[in-house]
């Protein structure tokens, strides 16, 4: 029997994290149960509106966010507040499958495209593995807003 997955992320600025990788992967935020958001609503706005009602103070190391695919295929990402900063590379990182089925000048091509709107997001552009046929299609490797690196495949 499989499982399904959340993939945590250890940061700074749960929010910041979640609007970022949102953003990169085409997720939503999720606004609190029973809450319905109208279009272009902040989800963390109605978050801090429902906590606040239950009676419960938030500190600033209390804060989580989440980010979830709107099709409900790919795993939830969560976010929470740890001291430390991050002090290696990844030993785990994701792909984020933008030019499938793309090949060549084509595939780079749309790789670049997404690499230069997510810099305006916050990413930073690493490196860049241009093809070698058969066995490498090309990619790039970037780090999103708090140095969690992440490749553009």
């Amino acid at each position: 029997m499989s499982r399904a997955v959340q993939i945590t992320f250890d940061c700074h600025d749960p929010i910041g994290q979640a609007r970022f990788w949102a953003e990169a992967l085409g997720y939503v935020i999720p606004g609190p149960p029973g809450v319905p958001l109208e279009d272009g609503a902040d989800p963390f706005e109605a978050w801090n509106r429902f906590i606040s009602g239950l009676g419960i103070e938030l500190k600033p190391e209390d804060m989580r966010a989440a980010i979830e695919d709107p099709e409900g295929h790919g795993p939830r990402l969560f976010f929470q507040i740890v001291p430390e900063g991050k002090t290696v590379k990844n030993r785990v990182h994701l792909d984020v499958r933008t030019a499938p089925g793309l090949e060549g000048q084509e595939r780079m091509e749309a790789l670049e495209v997404e690499c230069r709107r997510l810099l305006t997001h916050g990413a930073t552009r690493l490196n860049c593995v241009d093809p070698e046929p058969p066995m490498e299609a090309g990619f790039i490797v970037m780090a999103d807003p708090e140095g969690n690196e992440f490749c553009l495949d």
